[in-house]
């Protein structure tokens, strides 16, 4: 059933629904603005810049409207619309495919290891920034490893790769992030 998510009650949340499934515009528009900045911020660690992020969102709610009545009130609704935003924003990254160039890295390190108590210091703003900063490839796999928790498997089926490049993909993502770190961190101090 419903489980108390982003401070709505339950009984609020299901008549949105309810109301979306209507295609009730005020229902439409409250789901949007409760959901819109923590959706905002996941479509921005995927797109590689704010108006690329705004595209993703617009399609992943036009899409959540769409199909709002696959909802099964399994789960969480909150967790059914990252799905959608995170499909939205493999869709546009595979139609972009053709045009990405995978650049190799000379020192590849295994981990991002950076101290906890530097990365408290980073807000929301500077890790996304980083993260958009990843080539493409690179940023749909940390993405999808780190805070989707997907598995290197999982992640090759998505994104019709193999195993190993996500493997590798993910290793040089975090290579870069800690060169990008290691700067940003000293000016910080």
């Amino acid at each position: 059933m419903f489980e108390k998510e982003q401070n709505i009650p339950v009984r609020e949340l299901q008549k949105l629904i309810q109301g979306c499934l209507a295609r009730d515009k005020a229902c439409q528009r409250r789901i949007y603005d409760i959901y819109g900045p923590s959706m905002m911020s996941l479509c921005l660690r995927y797109s590689k810049n704010r108006e690329e992020a705004e595209e993703v969102l617009q399609d992943g709610f036009l899409q959540m409207y769409k199909c709002i009545s696959q909802f099964k009130n399994n789960g969480s609704f909150e967790g059914w619309l990252r799905k959608i935003m995170i499909n939205c924003a493999l869709q546009r990254f595979r139609g972009k495919i053709h045009r990405i160039v995978l650049i190799p890295l000379n020192d590849v390190q295994s981990f991002l290891t950076t101290p906890t108590d530097h990365m408290d210091r980073l807000s929301e703003r500077e890790l996304i920034r980083l993260i958009q900063s990843l080539p493409p490839i690179y940023r749909m796999v940390f993405n999808l490893y780190v805070f989707e928790g997907l598995k290197h498997r999982e992640i090759a089926s998505l994104l019709n790769i193999t195993e190993g490049t996500s493997k590798s993909n993910l290793s040089d993502a975090r290579s870069i992030l800690k060169k990008q770190l290691t700067p940003d961190l000293k000016l910080a101090r």
